[in-house]
């Protein structure tokens, strides 16, 4: 028994390290076939949801070096979601569903080793898409340049402007 807990507590440990984020969550009086549609959602956006017993958890995270306060919020029927890509996507799917089936209910989360509660994994559900940040960064570094350009071009096409009136007249 005790080798089966070490082996479950380092696959859990795996799925931590090789995640850089860490959803824990409440699933009481969710169906299987509404958990099973959650998983599949999930999986779409490149996460994965995993039901292990709390103290497994507690040891995995205290290997992880994750912060003690994590252990307080590890009671009940909790679930762990985890993923290789976008913190984000997993957020706003996890809101999604929560909005349309009343549950899983969010209780806290790991993001780069730092401990966030509820309110903060919905801030992160509310952030635009990965696409959408980058296209802004793109538009705010280029906006200099192209004020440049407008500036450099201006003088030039004030005089053509000025020429074709006069060859107008």
């Amino acid at each position: 028994m005790k080798a089966l807990k070490s082996l479950l507590i380092d696959d859990l440990l795996q799925r931590v390290n090789a995640s850089p984020f860490l959803f824990v969550v409440d699933y009481t009086g969710l169906k299987v076939d509404k958990f099973a549609e959650l998983r599949k959602r999930l999986s779409a956006v490149g996460a994965e949801i995993h039901v292990f017993k709390n103290n497994l958890v507690k040891k995995a995270a205290e290997k992880a070096g994750f912060p003690g306060e994590l252990g307080a919020h590890l009671t009940g029927q909790s679930a762990y979601v985890t993923g290789a890509k976008d913190v984000c996507a997993a957020a706003k799917t996890m809101k999604n569903f929560a909005a349309e089936f009343e549950k899983p209910v969010m209780k806290v989360g790991i993001l780069d080793g730092k401990l966030l509660d509820a309110a903060a994994i919905k801030a992160l559900a509310d952030l635009p898409a990965r696409e959408v940040l980058l296209a802004q960064l793109l538009g705010v570094l280029q906006a200099p340049a192209s004020k440049l350009v407008r500036t450099l071009n201006e003088p030039a096409a004030s005089l053509a402007r000025v020429l074709k009136a006069k060859g107008e007249q």
